[in-house]
């Protein structure tokens, strides 16, 4: 398990959890749709890798590196 702000562009994932931390960035990330066993795909991140955008559940979602360092991702290949 990875951090999601590790991966790149083109890395695939399943969100697996959250990290301890502030529970209010949960409340918004899980109201977002970033819920467990979710897959998602990187499209794109900012040139100081801040924010990053996603593909997930059919839209794309952007996440500052703070939120995305909260969420717990597994590699797919």
């Amino acid at each position: 398990m990875v951090v999601l702000s590790s991966l790149t562009v083109g890395d695939r994932g399943k969100i697996v959890g959250y990290a301890e931390g502030e529970k209010g960035y949960r409340a918004k990330l899980l109201s977002m749709g970033v819920t467990p066993g979710t897959d998602f795909s990187v499209v794109r991140l900012a040139p100081l890798g801040d924010p990053v955008e996603l593909e997930i559940r059919g839209y794309r979602l952007s996440l500052r590196k703070a939120e995305s360092n909260v969420v717990m991702v597994e590699v797919q290949q």
